[in-house]
């Protein structure tokens, strides 16, 4: 019988009997557990639910008093309700009464049409606001409302009025659930009222019912998800605390288009996923439902029915914050609740072009957050995000870096991976705080005048079964075919890159990091292995593309698209590619036939310029070519030239380690190789810890070795060597205003192997400085070197000054220019070159 009503109540009582018969004996083959594989407890329905009347210890428990399905009496007094034309809740005028004698007495529900009923008793209904909650109807001539309300082993219902009145609910259908309904004579729509549960034990749970609710996301955000073009996809999907209809609560939403039902699960309701199923949005295969009274701090997941029947438990995707091992759920979170200090920052971001750091300096400090200083005297824990903020701030200002990069911070199930098998793309690691913790972290750097940028993992996931992995029993994220969709190397799971939702669930995320949490920029990780279809496989273990190629056509149109809207969206903020092969225009903007990347990772220098500097100087002249070749495509990209943590971990040894010589050679090879790079075009990014020039390789169950420079003389002068150099980087514009052009740079001479020197010319506009590189510990006496201006040059830096733990061999600070043509220059000067010392001279005045 539908829910209008037919006026004849004989025949909708008849139907009842028939669809509670049935649905009672599908319930009992249709039993399903919860995520341990237990029966769900009753006494826990209710935890976390604030406000109610749920099984109050003191509550009256007698035989006379027990309630019954025919004569419900309970002893329990409702909690405030909004009446129809109040936004806030008022008391009832005295406890629960029953119905005036003179008013008619509640007629039998009807039961919904008997094709939905089977599907809902079974727990497998996607609709099932069709049947909960109210509905108008007319019966026997008088309208009024249906309420139908469910829970597992109730043996009695009633709906309490916002009036105080309690309408007594029948049993209409029982099985996995017990539905109870009743029709209320007179009443309209929108109705407030509240469901009370009575169970044999004598508990009483009383809750605002979630089905009467409308839905909190709307036609036109769906269309965008299924679009995959929807930018702000965080504030629609996932938990949100809000208020509907004067009522508190949350909000959950979730994309599972390939489960039979959908139920959000959680310490609320005892992880029973019978008890709030949600509603199916159409066809946009999002799931959605407002549960009153749930509070922050609640833990919650989602439970799916697969199209097999079977039952999976997954954390949700959109989380905002996540538990530590062992525990996987999701936590409620309550949003904007941060007060920002970095208006100045966030100002001058807003008024930047896209392509405006190209031309700015950018000197970027890596960091691994777990390891960069710990307490050992706490049993070496890590600093929490608002213990580290004034710490690594002033820090990294000390030295003269523009930046910070921070390795993934969204939550990770396994922490030696340092962060690079997320499984919480939403929320930032609780293993150091709230999310508001980490915000005081990007403000405090923000403040000292540091960017922040994070490294970001769109390439891949982990195959944990609590998360992503056939998210509603399908490949939903993932691809289907193994040849596409894992990683060989890493054992993970590749996303879907040509399926919209997955587009947008990623693109939404980036724009989610820039937004609110105000980080400057991302670093893509492993963009290679998304460019191509065979990367890191053999032949036979991958597909090629529709036009016979091994190119991944969704992924490179989905970092166009990613680039792209971040241009677009977040102008003052840039991207960075970790991308290590010959792939073309990575840095050319996308609507130019590029990937659309603000700059690239140059593994390719990265590469040569350690081999050569690992190998003894006697051998350097047959590989001078390893540091000259890199300019011969420094202007094909954008670069950024790092010295990240790959260099530095899985017995490669540190970069001190890596250099030849003795423990002074060490070093002075340190200081020139650091001075090359700051002085050649192309940004710069150092892995933590290069400041100390430590033994050993990095750690991440390990604090770094700050006992060095405390302990070691050399060291201590190293660490002030990293601070001037960084300085002089900072403030002479020629080192980085120019770099994106040739104009920048020119080299003075390129070919002097035999002595293993080179000399070049950095430039901005009329400012110039000159560049020598002495790569061999002899000194070189009466240097001579052209020079573009007449007068005379003062020495801004020499990395072999006794000040940083050099030899201070040929110390002379001012060199006049001779009119001696040299280098093609009419002028020159002569110096001494000192031992492994890098030089660097400026025009005086």
């Amino acid at each position: 019988m539908s829910d209008d009503g037919s006026g004849k109540r004989d025949e909708g009582s008849g139907k009842t009997e028939e669809g509670s018969g049935k649905s009672a004996k599908m319930g009992k083959t249709a039993s399903k557990r919860t995520e341990d594989g237990s029966t769900p407890k009753r006494e826990a329905a209710g935890a976390g639910v604030a406000d109610t009347t749920k099984r109050r210890p003191g509550a009256k428990k007698t035989a006379a008093t027990t309630p019954t399905p025919e004569a419900p009496t309970p002893e329990a007094t409702s909690t405030p309700m909004p009446t129809d034309d109040e936004t806030t809740t008022r008391p009832p005028s005295a406890g629960t009464r029953p119905l005036p004698a003179k008013a008619p007495l509640p007629a039998k529900a009807p039961l919904p049409a008997i094709r939905d009923l089977p599907r809902f008793m079974a727990g497998e209904d996607s609709h099932p606001h069709d049947i909960l909650g109210a509905h108008p109807a007319t019966l026997g001539g008088v309208a009024g409302v249906i309420v139908r309300g469910m829970t597992p082993d109730a043996i009695a219902a009633e709906c309490v009025l916002a009036d105080g009145q309690v309408v007594p609910l029948e049993l209409v259908a029982g099985g996995l659930v017990n539905l109870f309904g009743g029709f209320i004579p007179g009443a309209t729509l929108p109705l407030h009222y509240r469901l009370r549960f009575h169970f044999l034990d004598g508990a009483v749970w009383e809750r605002d019912d979630p089905y009467r609710f409308l839905p909190t996301i709307g036609d036109v955000d769906l269309h965008l998800f299924n679009e995959g073009t929807h930018r702000r996809l965080w504030e629609k999907l996932g938990a949100h605390l809000r208020t509907m209809d004067g009522i508190e609560g949350v909000s959950f939403a979730v994309w599972a288009p390939n489960a039979r039902r959908v139920s959000v699960v959680g310490d609320f309701c005892g992880w029973d996923g019978r008890i709030f199923p949600m509603r199916a949005m159409g066809s946009s295969g999002v799931h959605e439902l407002f549960v009153p009274e749930i509070k922050p701090g609640a833990l919650y997941k989602y439970e799916l029915v697969t199209l097999e029947g079977m039952i999976r438990v997954k954390t949700d995707p959109y989380a905002f914050k996540m538990e530590q091992a062992p525990g996987t759920a999701s936590i409620v979170q309550a949003e904007r609740t941060y007060a920002w200090n970095d208006d100045e920052w966030m100002s001058r971001r807003a008024n930047k072009g896209h392509y405006d750091v190209l031309r700015e300096p950018v000197l970027i400090y890596e960091v691994h957050l777990g390891s960069w200083m710990r307490m050992p005297e706490e049993g070496n824990r890590p600093l929490g995000y608002r213990e580290i903020a004034p710490r690594l701030a002033e820090h990294v200002r000390g030295l003269g870096f523009t930046h910070v990069e921070m390795m993934p911070v969204m939550e990770h199930p396994f922490y030696g991976s340092w962060g690079y098998q997320v499984s919480g793309y939403y929320a930032p690691t609780s293993r150091y705080g709230e999310p508001d913790d980490f915000r005081f972290l990007v403000d405090t750097l923000h403040q000292h005048g540091i960017g922040v940028l994070l490294d970001w993992v769109p390439a891949h996931f982990p195959k944990d079964d609590y998360a992503l992995r056939r998210f509603d029993g399908t490949a939903l994220y993932e691809h289907e075919d193994p040849r596409l969709g894992e990683h060989p190397d890493w054992g993970t799971l590749i996303f879907n890159y040509g399926r919209p939702e997955v587009r947008n669930f990623l693109i939404a995320n980036a724009l989610y990091w820039l937004d609110e949490f105000h980080v400057d920029g991302l670093r893509v990780d492993a963009v290679a292995s998304m460019l191509y279809l065979d990367y890191s496989r053999k032949s036979g273990e991958w597909l090629r593309n529709r036009f016979g190629g091994r190119e991944n056509l969704e992924a490179i149109e989905f970092l166009k698209q990613f680039n792209e809207t971040i241009r677009i969206e977040e102008p003052g903020c840039y991207t960075v590619a970790e991308e290590s092969t010959a792939w073309p225009n990575v840095t050319k903007p996308a609507n130019e036939g590029g990937l659309g990347f603000s700059f690239k990772w140059n593994m390719g220098w990265m590469h040569d310029t350690i081999t050569y500097f690992s190998k003894d100087p006697i051998y350097r002249p047959h590989h001078h070519d390893s540091l000259t070749f890199a300019m011969m495509y420094e202007y094909n990209e954008h670069f950024i030239m790092p010295l990240s943590h790959d260099e530095v971990v899985h017995l490669k040894g540190s970069l001190y380690t890596k250099m030849p010589g003795d423990h002074w050679q060490k070093l002075a090879n340190l200081r020139l190789l650091l001075a090359y790079m700051m002085t050649r075009p192309g940004k710069k990014l150092l892995f933590m810890g290069t400041e100390l020039a430590p033994y050993g390789e990095w750690d991440h169950e390990r604090s770094l070795d700050w006992h060095l420079i405390q302990q070691e003389p050399y060291r201590a002068a190293f660490h002030e060597y990293m601070r001037r150099l960084g300085h002089v980087y900072r403030e002479e514009s020629a080192f980085w205003r120019e770099d994106p052009s040739w104009e920048g740079f020119s080299w003075i001479d390129v070919a002097d192997r035999a002595n293993s020197v080179m000399s070049y010319l950095r430039r901005d506009g009329t400012r110039h400085a000159v560049v020598l590189l002495n790569m061999t510990p002899v000194p070189r006496e009466h240097y001579r070197v052209g020079v573009p201006a007449s007068g005379s040059y003062r020495k801004l830096l020499s990395s072999d000054d006794s000040q940083w733990g050099g030899s201070g061999y040929g110390s002379a600070d001012h060199f006049p220019t001779q009119p001696s043509a040299f280098h093609g220059y009419p002028q020159s000067v002569s110096l001494t070159l000192p031992p492994l010392g890098a030089v660097i001279l400026v025009p005086e005045g």
